[in-house]
């Protein structure tokens, strides 16, 4: 069968990483890193989405300490993890593909029991998302977790990588204190976006050393927070300025905020009934109720459409020229090349790779021309409880959640006609 000629298959280079094409599989949560180590899944999973013809893969949610582990099925980076890591790198590169870890700290978004500690964050309160008090990090404490984010870097070389990702939107860590919403300090960390920015500025001044010249340095960060009192994009777009002053070598653009806006993240509307379905009641019961009884007040639906921070991208592509990796709703070779013909240097994938791992063979031979994901967001309801798996790959589903899906499916579809 004859390939597509596309640019989406043409190489492009990400500061000393040469990636064979423009499609990343993004750093979406597996849930697959059992004990918070590589896991047989995490590893067959990674390395079929190399083998269905991805440029680079990523590996999501590594956490550089323990106290920013916000699940169990999380990577945790140790030197014990490396060589199961390795072994995730080396049949990648066999495949063709290169490799990238995305690093982070979830900050205020976990409990004691998962990360070993009262949760910390930019400042301390209450955190109803997890729903969990938390402490204010204090100076020594950033002190380290600057160093735990170049040992990880070191971690990630060690274990083959060619990429490290690290995590500054989202309402994780960085962005818990980018954010006015969550970070109330009043010493040299808070205040002004000047002071805001500094736990961010000297993690990416860090690991940019640690990387050296070997390892590609890639930040995926906001355009906005997804509500009001959140960052918004003229802070955004400084944020970005600052990231290119710095001298990362892309930047990711996403926005949303897990604990106030997520599905601003995603997109859709998060299928209520499949989230509770897997919570273990004995543990989360009360969540469950709120679920039924406010769930769409507590997670309100952000309508899906192709491609959909794109318009917002477009303001960033103006305001600097480092390269740009667009994501979100990247699901089809018409979306992918509009795109790139923005100026956009690559494009990052979830979904559609979770559908089939094989979705970029499939782009390129023509057998496809658009994923058949059904957003139903069945997968992302799943993913806080079990590994991160397509509704099409489960059998035996319950009744009541295979409603649901058709029920979003069509929504998604009428949606898309609009």
């Amino acid at each position: 069968m004859p390939m597509i000629d596309s640019p989406i298959f043409t190489p492009v280079k990400i500061g000393p990483v040469t990636l064979r094409n423009r499609i990343i599989r993004s750093a979406a949560f597996e849930n697959m890193a059992y004990g918070n180590a590589p896991s047989e899944d995490l590893y067959n999973y990674h390395v079929a989405v190399a083998r269905g013809g991805v440029g680079m893969t990523t590996l999501a949610y590594a956490s550089v300490n323990r106290s920013g582990l916000s699940f169990d099925g999380q990577l945790w980076m140790r030197p014990e993890i490396v060589p199961g890591l390795k072994r995730i790198t080396d049949d990648v590169h066999a495949a063709g593909a290169k490799c990238s870890i995305q690093l982070g700290h979830c900050g205020n978004m976990t409990h004691r029991a998962t990360c070993g500690c009262m949760p910390v964050g930019a400042s301390g309160g209450f955190n109803i998302y997890s729903p969990t008090f938390c402490r204010a990090l204090t100076i020594p404490e950033i002190d380290a977790l600057v160093e735990d984010f170049a040992t990880a870097v070191n971690l990630a070389r060690q274990a083959g990588f060619d990429c490290v990702e690290i995590h500054a939107g989202h309402g994780y860590l960085i962005s818990q204190f980018l954010s006015p919403f969550t970070n109330h300090r009043r010493d040299e960390y808070g205040g002004s976006l000047e002071n805001r920015m500094r736990l961010m500025r000297r993690v990416i001044s860090r690991v940019l050393e640690a990387a050296g010249d070997d390892i590609g340095v890639i930040v995926k960060m906001n355009m906005h927070d997804g509500f009001r009192g959140g960052m918004q994009e003229a802070e955004c777009l400084e944020v970005a300025r600052e990231l290119e002053r710095l001298g990362v070598h892309a930047i990711v653009l996403s926005a949303g905020f897990v604990s106030k806006a997520p599905m601003e993240v995603m997109r859709g509307a998060m299928p209520l009934k499949t989230f509770s379905y897997y919570m273990d009641s004995r543990k989360f019961w009360w969540l469950q109720a709120m679920l039924a009884i406010a769930g769409r007040l507590l997670i309100p639906t952000v309508p899906y459409k192709d491609g959909y921070f794109m318009e917002d991208a477009r303001k960033f592509r103006s305001a600097v020229s480092l390269p740009l990796i667009c994501v979100g709703g990247m699901v089809s070779r018409e979306i992918i090349e509009e795109a790139l013909s923005e100026g956009f240097c690559a494009v990052q994938v979830a979904r559609a790779l979770v559908h089939d791992t094989d979705f970029v063979n499939k782009l390129h031979s023509g057998e496809i021309t658009r994923s058949g994901c059904g957003h139903s967001n069945y997968c992302i309801g799943r993913m806080y409880s079990l590994e991160m798996k397509c509704n099409k790959c489960v059998d035996c589903l319950p009744e009541k959640l295979r409603r649901e899906i058709d029920r979003a499916e069509k929504n998604t579809e009428i949606s898309l006609s609009l």
